[in-house]
């Protein structure tokens, strides 16, 4: 089945779907039968296996706890950015695109991504409670609405300009990689019994750099439509 114009323009570019491994599993799961829109539905489920972890992780009193807890978070993350690349390459390169794909590939992300952030601000960083910048801002959720501004104002923008901006500092990819760097830190202050701020760190990288982000494609999005329109 073809694939919309529409959701072909609103993939963002990864290397890593060049990948051998990558398109040698891709073709595999279409082989398989394996809807994309199953893919993209997957990575939801993921992404509360990343939450469940991150919830449990901080309360971990011994070593094989702490190093499931803080490592499964981190291998859910890891294998939900798996399905966001598969299910495009299943859809999209093997030729097994729904008609509303567009949707799924598309809002199990936003779930996706307000699970693992509000998941990673509840897992204590060495306090119980919520993960917070001063003690008073309230680190995961303050993400969460962060991440899913970024992917609103990439629709916005799209819809305004008939361009999807995917500029960073902390897009999706971003995000989920600054957030396991900081789950490991995490998980060696955590079996070292040191002061724990690896997961306040991850967060407030993202929080600041998704700011950021999202200022960069507003003043995009406006010098675009303040840009004269050629007279027909």
């Amino acid at each position: 089945m073809s694939v919309p114009q529409e959701h072909l323009a609103s993939r963002r570019h990864l290397k890593s779907r060049d990948s051998q491994w990558a398109r040698a599993l891709a073709n595999w799961l279409g082989r398989a039968g394996v809807p994309p829109d199953a893919i993209s539905v997957m990575s939801v489920a993921f992404a509360g296996g990343a939450m469940a972890c991150f919830l449990v992780a901080g309360d971990q009193t011994h070593v094989p706890g702490i190093v499931g807890a803080w490592l499964g978070a981190i291998v859910c993350i890891q294998l939900r950015l798996l399905c966001n690349l598969m299910d495009g390459l299943v859809a999209v390169e093997g030729e097994h695109g729904s008609p509303v794909g567009a949707i799924f590939n598309d809002a199990p992300d936003r779930v996706a991504d307000v699970l693992i952030l509000v998941g990673a601000g509840y897992s204590g960083a060495g306090d119980p409670g919520v993960v917070k910048l001063f003690e008073v801002i309230p680190m995961g959720w303050c993400c969460a609405v962060v991440a899913v501004w970024t992917a609103y104002l990439r629709t916005l923008g799209a819809s305004l300009t008939g361009t999807h901006d995917f500029r960073g500092p902390m897009a999706k990819q971003h995000r989920m990689a600054v957030l396991c760097v900081g789950a490991l830190i995490e998980l060696v202050q955590h079996l070292t019994d040191g002061s724990r701020n690896g997961v306040l760190f991850a967060l407030t990288v993202i929080f600041f750099g998704g700011l950021w982000t999202c200022w960069r494609r507003i003043r995009a999005m406006a010098a675009t439509l303040k840009q004269p329109k050629p007279r027909p």
